[in-house]
């Protein structure tokens, strides 16, 4: 079993050095076309696999998407902001507060204006 391990490693970094290969966006691999990337993963599959994982594999930004070249922009990912803390979000809700208080109040001089309506024609408003 021992003497199989290097052959299973080296399989393994084979078949995930070409998969990924195939895989990854045509203008994000690095260095060479894709095909010839193909061709050094299946003819030298120990040196051509680690070939791709150094010097063929798009290396990503932090957002998850491919950037071609080497080394990555080096770029600071965006704060995400609490919703107690953003101005746009605690106006936002201002306002949506402030329309439902309206409304509520229209709502109450409706209901208030049909019950004096009933009163005057003699009728009993319903309970509510």
């Amino acid at each position: 079993m021992l003497r199989a391990l290097p052959v299973l490693v080296e399989l393994g970094l084979t078949i995930f050095c070409l998969i990924d290969c195939i895989q990854s966006p045509e203008g994000a691999i690095r260095n060479l076309p894709r095909w010839a990337w193909i061709v050094l993963i299946l003819l030298f599959p120990l040196v051509g696999g680690i070939a791709w994982l150094v010097a063929g594999r798009p290396t990503r930004d932090y957002d998850g998407e491919y950037v071609s070249g080497f080394p990555a922009p080096a770029r600071r990912p965006r704060r995400e902001i609490a919703p107690d803390d953003d101005p746009e979000f605690l106006e936002q809700l201002g306002r949506v507060n402030t329309e439902h208080e309206q409304t509520l109040k229209r709502w109450e001089a409706d209901l208030a204006r049909r019950e004096e309506e009933l009163r005057r024609r003699g009728e009993e408003p319903p309970e509510r």
